[in-house]
């Protein structure tokens, strides 16, 4: 079969003239054959396979281009890599490979595209077109990838045992193609992950979030983690998660499973945003109700102080699987530890001094607090879910009108404490810091406005009260 049509992009024809003027063959191989046969549009990114040397091939290619591009050379790797358009193309050198157990980073031999194909991680990324003049645009495809496209099927080019156990990072491939995708990994293949897992833990942390990353955003990622789960990988990576499956019954009182509860959320929340981080909210939000479920006779099963400690756990988390320790961890851990903030204000009455605080609280985040709170609505009662989405638009409505009134979502005291120490004529001190706290509080029950004059009064009622003058 011909996809002459797939090569229209000028680089192609480019690669093609250097290919023969050094007398190597080249190919098109992995993900852009493959949208462009799903006919999706291909990420901004090709993949050149050299029989030959690829470093040479891109020195080349850049060459015969007008502005000659600047040629990246990894030789440890030996690739090369150089930007046309927009577009990030990458060169190889055609290789085999061979791993020992204790790491991903295999030994490398020259080889031929047939050696090469066999080194891919699935069949349908070991499809290639060719750039060669006696078979230009041809499909070169030994493992029929092609079928499996059609069938939507996840398959390795060779036992899948051999292909999870040299690079362990291929079961989360596999498992993020299928929830991007929305294909079926082959019964064989989801097997060999089953009894591969354990070999995930010589990834590092950086590599294996990369691979959560792409499924948590996926138009349904739950499909992802529960592919996780039943291979065993989900409970290496993330037990905290897999804690959660876990229901017990005591005197006829039951709790709901907060782990299909918790993929649920994610689901939900995925039509509303396409933030990373805050769908790493929803993941982790409930992680601490594992650790502090209790049965008691009067209450039942309660999970009191379970969004604190999991901040404290999604700390742990990112620390663990080395995620950024910096603004996006502050955010998820303050978004799980705020997570039931807006649902015990959603099922009370919506008090202005109640939404103060919480503005104060989240701050700039509120608006993801909320939209957070909403998706961790998965009740099936038709009754309650409208009566809790009624809720929560009137308290995203009081927000609106109390920020537009009070502003307090960057608060800054409409006193200083720089004021306060002028007009008492005081040091650094304690009371300076009373005097300000009481400021504050008074501004979020609603007791004065948000505004100097009030403060000021405020000040020098309570400064008298604990002995201090205003200094003349």
């Amino acid at each position: 079969m011909n996809y002459n049509k797939a090569l229209n992009n000028p680089i192609f024809k480019i690669i093609a003239q250097a290919s023969q003027e050094l007398n190597v063959e080249s190919y098109v191989i992995g993900g852009f054959v493959r949208d462009f046969i799903l006919e999706k549009e291909s990420k901004k990114d090709i993949d050149i396979v050299a029989v030959g040397s690829g470093i040479e091939l891109a020195q080349k290619v850049s060459l015969l281009l007008p502005k000659k591009p600047k040629v990246q050379v990894f030789k440890t790797y030996g690739t090369a890599m150089l930007r046309f358009q927009d577009i990030d193309i990458e060169f190889v050198g055609a290789r085999k490979e061979s791993y020992n157990k204790e790491s991903r980073n295999p030994i490398v031999e020259n080889g031929t595209l047939e050696d090469d194909q066999n080194r891919r991680d699935f069949t349908i990324n070991a499809m290639a077109f060719s750039l060669n003049e006696k078979n230009y645009g041809e499909l070169v495809d030994p493992f029929d990838g092609f079928t499996d496209l059609k069938n939507k099927i996840i398959k390795t080019p060779l036992n899948p045992d051999i292909t999870y156990s040299d690079d362990p990072l291929r079961m989360l491939r596999g498992i993020r193609f299928a929830a991007q995708l929305k294909f079926t990994i082959e019964e064989n293949s989801l097997n060999s992950i089953t009894k591969n897992a354990h070999r995930i833990k010589i990834i590092s942390g950086e590599r294996i979030v990369e691979e959560l990353n792409k499924i948590l955003l996926t138009e349904k990622p739950s499909i992802g983690f529960l592919l996780l789960y039943k291979t065993g990988l989900l409970d290496i990576i993330l037990p905290e998660l897999t804690a959660l499956n876990n229901v017990e019954e005591i005197e006829g009182h039951t709790h709901k499973n907060n782990f299909y509860h918790t993929l649920e959320v994610v689901d939900n929340i995925c039509p509303t945003t396409d933030d990373v981080w805050l769908r790493w909210s929803a993941l982790l939000h409930d992680i601490g109700k594992a650790p502090t479920k209790k049965f008691n006779n009067k209450q039942g099963w309660t999970f009191h102080g379970h969004e604190f400690l999991g901040g404290k756990m999604a700390k742990k988390i990112f620390e663990r699987l080395h995620m950024p320790l910096n603004n996006k961890m502050k955010f998820v851990q303050k978004m799980v530890t705020m997570s039931s903030r807006p649902i015990i204000l959603a099922e009370d009455v919506v008090t202005d001094s109640a939404v103060r605080r919480l503005i104060f609280d989240a701050g700039e985040d509120v608006d993801n607090l909320m939209t957070l709170c909403e998706a961790d609505i998965t009740t099936k009662n038709p009754k309650k879910f409208k009566k809790y989405h009624d809720n929560f638009d009137i308290v995203r409505k009081k927000i609106i009108e109390v920020e537009e009134r009070d502003h307090v979502r960057n608060f800054q005291p409409p006193i200083t404490g720089e004021q306060i120490m002028e007009l008492f004529n005081l040091k650094p001190s304690r009371e300076i810091g009373v005097l300000k706290e009481a400021v504050k509080e008074a501004i979020l029950d609603g007791k004065i406005p948000n505004d100097y004059q009030a403060a000021y009064d405020l000040v020098v009622k309570r400064a008298e009260k604990m002995g201090l003058k205003i200094q003349q």
